[in-house]
C-alpha cells in the first residue's frame, strides 16, 4: 500500500470544523497521484506519451470526518486491472489508526491524441507491481441508475475556473461538490458513489436535478444540450457517530 500522512488543516474542513467530503476526496487522488509521481509515471511522463488517467467511478463509504488539526493518514492500491479498466482501492485512518473512510474506484488511461480510451498492456501497469487483494466491503455497482419519475431541478451553475484540473475538465471531486449543494443544509453524507459521463469544461452550464431516495439522494449533473456530465448518489446518514 502506498501511503501519505498529513493533518487536517482548516481550508480542507467543511462548518463543522471536520474533514469536507471533497477534502476526502482530494486526499484520495493526491494519493494515487502522488505514488504515480514517486513510480515516475506521473503528469510530466503521461503529459510526453499524450495520455491521462481519468475516473470513471467512485464509491467513497465514509464512516467519519476527522477533525481541524487531527493527524490522518491515506493509503491506495490497484487490485486488478480489466481489459480498459484499472480499478483501485483507498483508505482514510484517523489519529487512532482507525478507518475513517474507505473507497473503490474505477480508472482509464485516454489517448489524447486519438479521444479515446486505451487498452491497457504490460508496459503501462507493470510501474505498480504485484496486485494487492481487494479491500473488503460491499461493492456497488459501477453505473448509478436514475429514478424512472422526473428529477426536479435544483439549480444551475456556470464551470469556473477553479473547477477544473490539468486535463482542462472538471475535477472529480467538483461535481460531487456540485450536487452536495442540492441538499437541505445539514445533511450528512455516509456513502458517495460517482458515475462520470462526459468532461464538462470552462464556461459550461451545469444543471442539477435531483430525486430523494430512501436512502438519500440521486443527482443528475447535466449540460445545455442535455447530455449528462455526472450522476451522483449520497447516502444520507441517520445518526452522527462523530456526535
Amino acid at each position: 500500500m502506498y501511503q501519505l500522512k498529513s493533518r487536517v488543516r482548516y481550508s480542507e474542513t467543511d462548518t463543522d470544523a471536520r474533514l469536507s467530503l471533497i477534502g476526502i476526496m482530494n486526499y484520495m487522488q493526491d494519493c494515487s497521484t502522488m505514488q504515480s509521481e514517486d513510480l515516475g509515471v506521473g503528469l510530466g511522463y503521461l503529459g510526453e506519451k499524450k495520455e491521462a488517467w481519468l475516473l470513471s467511478s467512485w464509491q467513497i463509504v465514509i464512516a467519519k470526518r476527522p477533525m481541524l488539526g487531527e493527524e490522518i493518514a491515506v493509503g491506495t492500491w490497484p487490485y486488478a486491472f480489466k481489459g480498459i479498466y484499472a480499478l483501485r482501492n483507498f483508505v482514510l485512518y484517523d489519529k487512532n489508526g482507525e478507518l475513517a473512510a474507505k473507497a473503490n474506484s474505477c480508472w482509464f488511461l485516454f489517448d489524447r491524441e486519438a479521444g479515446r480510451p486505451m487498452r491497457l498492456t504490460k508496459e503501462r501497469i507493470a510501474p505498480y507491481g504485484a496486485m494487492q487483494k481487494a479491500l473488503p466491503m460491499e461493492y456497488a455497482p459501477r453505473k448509478i441508475v436514475l429514478p424512472a419519475a422526473d428529477m426536479e431541478e435544483a439549480g444551475r451553475i456556470r464551470v469556473m475556473k477553479h473547477q477544473i484540473d490539468t486535463n482542462h475538465h472538471v475535477n472529480n471531486a467538483q461535481y460531487v461538490d456540485m450536487a452536495r449543494e442540492a441538499l437541505p443544509e445539514g445533511t450528512e453524507i455516509q456513502e458517495i458513489r460517482a458515475d462520470y459521463k462526459k468532461a464538462a469544461v470552462l464556461g459550461d452550464e451545469v444543471t442539477i436535478r435531483r430525486a430523494r431516495t430512501e436512502a438519500g439522494y440521486v443527482v443528475s449533473l447535466s449540460g445545455a444540450d442535455g447530455s449528462i456530465f455526472a450522476n451522483v448518489e449520497l447516502r444520507v446518514r441517520t445518526a452522527d457517530p462523530c456526535l
